[in-house]
């Protein structure tokens, strides 16, 4: 069997130009021969656990996981035993809404100081806006302002941020635009920190789920949020927008996007970063906004993901002597992995970064896309 699996492995990386325990950076260095039949039998799940467990090693993962996937060398393998589970978890439950604090309390509660490390001076954990920007504190600047604009944010207004983490957007846009917002998260971490950094600003943050909130806004602004929803609770998400929002309001949506349709996550996200997540379609988003919302943008800046990911890869090496007493070697490299692989699938225009910006029955004389 180990031989038969090395055989396939090496057949298939061919196709990529790595090459195991080669000497570029991207060719995987195999300290354990039992890696090719843990990869047959646990597919992507598999790949990540034994570089988490010491199995495997590349100097340049991002470059490593680039050349599988541009070159779809998982069309060749058989569906393991891990991807069939989160399929069928997929399909007969509604996880999202069973365990709707999950993955607040296994990814955004692991700690104030790891985030405010790796991420930039407002804590933004979302893509950056790298148009015209060389930092990532620009890069997120410009994406707040780009989507303050693309909203038409004027004074006085009233803002509702689904999912609004440490508050790094309704800081910048009472402080730049003059409104007042309410956010929500399901972390109680960020909830604290963020009601602590906007202090002084007409800015709440509620430790709440979405679905509780009531009253009316001028603008919904949802950014990194919708990973988490769900395809079964797509409608009821925007059904209740719809009911937030006033008449002649717009809201933004900003999400991960996937360009094809499914019903459930990769495994190893699944379990080791975000618990539950999955990515929406551009069909199931359709089908979620159908009678509710007019689309009236959508952008994709996509690439821009994997500039954002790769510098929160270098602020948190840096930071890593630092945060290394509060975490293990394995936590380090299983965040190592996360950051590098999520980067290499953007690179290859696997995924995308979606804005879209809809609005309840059209805009008059129509929207005019920002950029």
């Amino acid at each position: 069997m180990s031989s038969t699996a090395k055989n396939f492995i090496e057949t298939q990386l061919k196709k990529t130009g790595v090459v195991i325990n080669g000497p570029n950076p991207w060719d995987p260095q195999i300290h354990n021969e039992a890696l090719y039949g843990r990869l047959l039998s646990q597919g992507t799940l598999g790949l990540g656990e034994a570089y988490m467990d010491g199995w495997w090693d590349a100097e340049a993962i991002d470059q490593f996981i680039f050349r599988l996937v541009s070159a779809h060398i998982q069309d060749n393998f058989r569906p393991d035993l891990a991807l069939i589970g989160s399929v069928l978890r997929g399909k007969l439950l509604n996880m999202q809404r069973l365990k709707v604090r999950e993955v607040g309390e296994k990814h955004y509660d692991i700690g104030n100081e790891l985030y405010a490390a790796m991420l930039d001076s407002r804590m933004i954990y979302s893509c950056g806006y790298w148009q015209d920007a060389t930092t990532l504190d620009a890069a997120q600047e410009a994406k707040l302002d780009l989507i303050c604009r693309k909203v038409g944010l004027e004074k006085g207004m009233r803002i509702l941020d689904i999912g609004s983490g440490w508050g790094g957007f309704m800081q910048f846009a009472a402080e730049r635009y003059g409104v007042s917002a309410v956010g929500v998260t399901i972390s109680k971490e960020q909830a604290a920190l963020a009601n602590e950094r906007t202090r002084g600003l007409p800015v709440e943050t509620r430790l709440m789920d979405y679905q509780a909130l009531e009253g009316k806004f001028d603008r919904i602004i949802s950014i990194g949020m919708f990973e988490h929803v769900g395809y079964k609770n797509y409608r009821p998400y925007f059904t209740k927008a719809r009911e937030l929002l006033v008449d002649d309001g717009l809201m933004l949506l900003h999400s991960i996007g996937g360009h094809t349709t499914t019903s459930h996550g990769d495994p190893w996200s699944e379990k080791y970063i975000f618990p539950n997540g999955m990515l929406p379609s551009i069909a199931q988003i359709g089908t979620g906004i159908e009678k509710l919302f007019v689309m009236e943008d959508w952008h994709n800046f996509g690439a821009d993901y994997d500039k954002t990911l790769m510098a929160w890869l270098e602020r948190f090496e840096a930071a890593w002597p630092k945060l290394a007493d509060q975490y293990d070697q394995r936590f380090y490299r299983m965040w190592r992995y996360y950051l590098t692989s999520f980067a290499a699938v953007f690179r290859a225009r696997n995924i995308g970064l979606w804005q879209v910006v809809l609005s309840p029955h059209g805009v008059p004389g129509g929207y005019t896309s920002v950029r």
